[in-house]
């Protein structure tokens, strides 16, 4: 079994450790896009052709699934992606899970990149799935940016920033960018309330991981030896990890970086 992950840095992360604690056999291709990143800041148009180029590094790894690890991506580039891989490759998105953290009631805080929040596509899914739950969205400057880099100070910074602008009655978080989720015990941190319940925090890369084998018919196998190759590609190229990527658990989960097959 072959997954491949893309995005324009390190926020696939989440997903692809969650992919090997599924399926620690499963050999993993990592398609990143150094020469193109920041996707945010580009035009719909732009990214979807970064987006496509990525993807099809990683289809030539002859994979039996991708996980497109990025939410921007997802919004722009996925149907342009599944027109071009699929049937061959199932394609698989990452939405923020307003869905499930609304199913609790609320409050609710969407921690999102500020041109995530209060776009039409966010807006949509509020309306969608969490009608009737008071939800805030809320704007997180320079936090993935700052998870990208690993850099401590700037990620302190940014997340003291988003805490002080979420509602203290908010009783979930969504967190609305895979790069979050590798910060999210840091992020509960800061927004939990003394003498309150623990604070629910909602991501992504489990439910994008289960979803990509229910594609391809396979059932989670924690137990499995643990076998699988990790291949990165960078912009088309082989490469290492990001050393950045070593500063989380789940990067160091994937230290070991085999070659191509």
């Amino acid at each position: 079994m072959k997954i491949a992950l893309m995005d324009s840095g390190i926020g696939l992360l989440a997903a692809t450790a969650a992919v090997r604690r599924l399926r620690p056999d499963a050999d993993l291709v990592l398609s990143l896009d150094p020469d193109g990143m920041p996707w945010g800041p580009r035009t719909p148009q732009d990214l979807t052709a970064r987006a496509v180029a990525v993807a099809e590094a990683a289809a030539a790894h002859r994979p039996d699934a991708l996980i497109v690890g990025c939410n921007t991506a997802t919004v722009h580039a996925l149907p342009a992606l599944r027109a071009r891989l699929e049937p061959a490759v199932p394609v698989v998105g990452t939405v923020p899970a307003i869905k499930p953290a609304a199913a609790g009631g609320g409050p609710v805080a969407i921690w999102a990149t500020p041109a995530t929040t209060g776009s039409p596509y966010q807006r949509d899914l509020i309306r969608d799935f969490a009608d009737g739950v008071s939800v805030t969205e809320v704007p997180c400057w320079g936090l993935a940016e700052a998870v990208e880099h690993a850099d401590e100070s700037a990620i302190d910074a940014a997340v003291a920033a988003a805490a002080a602008l979420t509602p203290d009655e908010v009783t979930t978080v969504v967190l609305g960018c895979t790069h979050y989720e590798l910060v999210a015990e840091r992020i509960r941190a800061a927004v939990q309330q003394p003498g309150t319940p623990p604070l629910v925090l909602h991501g992504s890369a489990g439910a994008v991981a289960a979803q990509a084998l229910r594609r391809i018919g396979a059932d989670p196998a924690p137990d499995a030896p643990v076998t699988g190759t990790v291949t990165v590609l960078l912009s088309g190229r082989e490469g290492a990890l990001p050393e950045p990527a070593l500063a989380y658990a789940e990067g160091r989960l994937l230290r070991t970086v085999s070659p191509a097959s």
